[in-house]
């Protein structure tokens, strides 16, 4: 994975003083303020963009160039800015809101699938603030079905009917046969303990298919059309890479 682009962008005179608090602690970040706030900015080693006129005029370039970015704006306004940007979940740049005195750190965008939520729970680690999630499975703490080993290199395997369906089995707390048949055992990353809905196995053929709503398979077997076809929406195959060895 390449290192994570972040821009941390304001345009007040408070918002200008938290991106400098910010920008000594997230180094790889470059600060972009209007030039009307510039002269507010503190001391750091981070790049910094200064920009003349409208805000609305930069979101273009910093969709492009940014995974997450970071504004210093209201959220409203924010929203506004980003709304003629938009394209899908999967190509968005992470969006982060912070308010004026630093309280409330709100993911907006991307925050699944685009890791706003996990940057957004660091960034509150560094202002001391308060993370607003509303991601059903960060919330409830429990699996994110479509994002599940994806730093270990895992790839989801199931149509996108397959991940919706089952994502809201797991949020809604129904049985879930969890098997893994390869890869690392180290996926669950979360402080807090594996839901009790979700019970592990060791073998797809262990599982009583009558009695568990939905199954995630960690498999470098071949799945035959039958079992796809049997299991209907109830099933997620995710693919470990193979060990070289």
């Amino acid at each position: 994975m390449h290192d994570v682009r972040v821009a941390i962008i304001a345009i007040t005179k408070h918002g200008a003083a938290i991106a400098s608090r910010l920008a000594l602690q997230i180094p790889e970040a470059e600060v972009v303020v209007s030039a009307k706030q510039a002269e507010h900015l503190g001391e750091f080693a981070n790049s910094r963009k200064v920009y003349q006129g409208a805000l609305s005029a930069q979101i273009a370039g910093l969709f492009e160039s940014y995974d997450q970015l970071i504004f210093l704006v209201s959220l409203g306004a924010v929203v506004r800015l980003i709304a003629p940007h938009l394209k899908s979940k999967d190509k968005d740049p992470g969006i982060l809101v912070i308010d004026d005195a630093a309280q409330f750190v709100i993911p907006v965008l991307s925050g699944h699938v685009g890791g706003a939520n996990a940057y957004a729970e660091k960034v509150s680690a560094l202002l001391a603030a308060t993370p607003v999630l509303t991601t059903a499975s960060d919330v409830g703490k429990t699996i994110p079905v479509d994002i599940l080993g994806r730093e270990l290199g895992w790839r989801v395997e199931a149509p996108k009917l397959n991940i919706t369906r089952v994502s809201a089995d797991v949020v809604n707390q129904l049985l879930i046969a969890f098997v893994q048949e390869a890869g690392s055992k180290n996926w669950w990353t979360r402080p807090t303990p594996l839901p009790d809905n979700i019970h592990r196995f060791e073998r797809f053929e262990d599982v009583d298919l009558e009695r568990y709503r939905s199954i995630l398979w960690v498999t470098h077997r071949d799945i035959a059309p039958s079992v796809w076809q049997r299991l209907e929406e109830r099933l997620v195959v995710y693919r470990p890479p193979q060990d070289p060895s």
